[in-house]
């Protein structure tokens, strides 16, 4: 095996229609892939797209102000915080 190549040993079957099916025939041919490949390829961009949104939060530059304004004022007190942290672990 080449390096950073991986072995493909799991599956993923899908159930579709006749219309879907021929029009991911249609799609994969038009970019020279393989119905497995162009699904493939466009599942792990959605996902990619889909994650990212969890994990980064675009921001203008006021909005990135109040931010960091916001991240570097006081902190406010937490008296309920404070003693849940100086109270006993149940662990020990």
């Amino acid at each position: 095996m080449q390096p950073g190549t991986q072995a493909k040993n799991e599956r993923i079957d899908i159930r579709t229609t006749t219309g879907a099916k021929r029009l991911l025939q249609e799609a994969a041919t038009a970019q020279s892939k393989t119905v497995t490949q162009f699904v493939l390829d466009v599942a792990l961009a959605e996902a990619a797209e889909v994650l990212a949104e969890k994990r980064l939060f675009p921001m203008d530059d006021a909005q990135w102000a109040a931010f960091e304004a916001a991240l570097d004022g006081p902190e406010k007190a937490r008296p309920g915080l404070a003693a849940l942290l100086s109270a006993p672990s149940v662990f020990e």
